[in-house]
C-alpha cells in the first residue's frame, strides 16, 4: 500500500513499479495527522491483505529558517506530521500486526536529530529526535508481540523535500563523502529492516548520512 497526501502521480509511479515486479499495489490518499484518515488507511489495509510491515515516511519542513522567524502555526504543522503522524500510524498498525503474529515498523528519522538543524529547522530536528526515542521505547513495548520497531536516519538527499531545490548541492561540501545521497541509498536499509534477515534487530537507528 502506497499512501500520499498531494502527489498522486508519484504514488502511482511507485505502484506501477511494484506491479511490474508481479506484486499487488494499492494507492490511497492519507493525511497522517488526521485520525479518521489513518483509521481508514488501516481499515483498507485489512481488506487488502495481511499487515506485516509499516514504513512511517511522511515528513514536513514547511517552517524553514531561524526559530524566531517562523510562525508557531507552521512549526505545529511540521511537528504534527513528523511526530504525531508517526505515532498515529504506529498505534493503528499494532492490532493488525499482532493478529498476523508479528511485523516490522520502520520510522524514517533524520541525521538532523543529532546535528540539531541550527538556523534551518531546529523544531524538525527535535521532532526527529523524538521519533528515535519513540522507536526505542516502542521496540521494548512491542517485543513480546513479535513486532520489531527500528528507524533509519538519512542525511541530506536529492529529493523534492527541500524548499530550496539546490540545498543538497549547497550542503555537499560539509558532508565527509562530499555529496548528498540518493533515495535508493536509503531504500536498501529500509528493505532490510522489513525483512526476516533483520529478525533480531529492534530498537535500532541506522544512520545513512555520508559520514555526518
Amino acid at each position: 500500500m502506497i499512501t500520499y497526501l498531494r502527489d498522486r502521480d508519484a504514488a502511482d509511479e511507485v505502484a506501477s513499479d511494484v506491479r511490474r515486479l508481479g506484486q499487488r499495489a494499492l494507492v490511497l490518499q492519507t493525511d497522517t495527522t488526521a485520525e479518521h484518515s489513518v483509521v481508514e488507511l488501516f481499515d483498507q489495509a485489512q481488506t487488502f491483505g495481511t499487515l506485516t510491515g509499516l514504513v512511517n515516511n511522511a515528513g514536513s519542513a514547511s517552517a524553514v529558517g531561524p526559530l524566531e522567524d517562523n510562525s508557531l502555526q507552521a512549526i505545529g504543522q511540521d511537528l504534527n506530521v513528523n511526530l504525531l503522524g508517526v505515532i498515529a500510524c504506529t498505534k493503528y498498525a499494532i492490532g493488525p500486526m499482532s493478529q498476523a503474529g508479528g511485523g516490522s515498523i520502520v520510522n524514517i528519522s533524520s541525521a538532523a536529530s543529532t546535528l540539531g538543524g541550527a538556523g534551518t529547522y531546529v523544531h524538525y530536528a527535535a521532532a526527529k529526535a523524538a521519533v528515535e526515542a519513540f522507536t526505542v521505547g516502542l521496540s521494548k513495548e512491542l517485543a513480546g508481540k513479535n513486532i520489531r520497531v527500528n528507524a533509519v536516519a538519512p542525511g541530506t538527499l536529492w529529493t523534492d523535500f527541500h524548499q530550496d531545490p539546490d540545498r543538497p548541492a549547497k550542503i555537499a561540501p560539509t558532508i565527509p563523502m562530499g555529496r548528498a545521497g540518493q533515495p535508493h541509498e536509503i531504500a536498501g536499509a529500509v528493505a532490510w529492516l522489513l525483512s526476516d534477515d533483520a529478525s533480531y534487530a529492534t530498537g535500532a537507528t541506522i544512520r545513512i548520512a555520508g559520514g555526518l
